[in-house]
């Protein structure tokens, strides 16, 4: 299985620099994604953690337009997810994990939905993360994105996924194995 390329999980000034000014953007682009949340926190959140800003670096170089969602009241942490239109194109033609990955004979994708999430150091959203993320927009209305599965579920040999068809979410399920061109997966990451 292949790598996600990088030299380190370090950002440089420059990328550093870029990526906190497209979060920022973003941030003050779509403030019903984030009421009452103040940017200048999140920034010196941003700039304590160099391995959660390489996460971000990961997830907006796959496509997911991160952007913060909320704020943990226990812990204080900010919570951005993948808030790109359809699932990110760079995560996308991946089996749910490796167990289905290794089950296929043949036609094996080159990734899996939750090897990817974890050198990326994200999470799959899980499924009421996923519906809350619905609320804030229409998500996945071409594409769906595989979402965190329960153990017991994912030992029968399945995995879920989310989408959006006719103005309704729907979660659905295949197998862990399968895999398709419009089926990716959505991260979540507290800073």
């Amino acid at each position: 299985m292949n790598k996600l390329k990088n030299k380190g999980r370090e950002l440089s000034p420059n990328q550093r620099d870029e990526l906190l000014g497209t979060l920022k953007s973003r941030f003050e682009k779509h403030p019903n994604r984030h009421l009452g949340l103040d940017w200048a926190e999140v920034q010196a959140r941003l700039e304590a953690s160099a391995a959660k800003l390489w996460s971000l670096h990961e997830m907006e170089g796959t496509g997911g337009e991160p952007d913060v969602v909320g704020q943990d009241k226990k812990s204080g942490e900010f919570v951005f997810m993948d808030c790109a239109p359809e699932s990110p194109a760079g995560r996308r033609s991946v089996c749910f994990d490796r167990g289905g990955w290794l089950s296929r004979k043949e036609a094996r994708p080159k990734h899996t939905a939750i090897d990817m999430a974890t050198e990326m150091g994200i999470a799959l959203l899980t499924e009421a993360e996923y519906l809350a993320l619905q609320e804030l927009g229409e998500f996945d209305t071409k594409t769906s994105s595989w979402i965190r599965t329960p153990a017991d579920f994912r030992d029968q040999g399945g995995a879920l996924w989310g989408g959006r068809s006719f103005g309704r979410v729907f979660i659905g399920c295949n197998g862990a194995q399968s895999y398709f061109a419009a089926r990716g997966f959505r991260g979540v990451l507290r800073v």
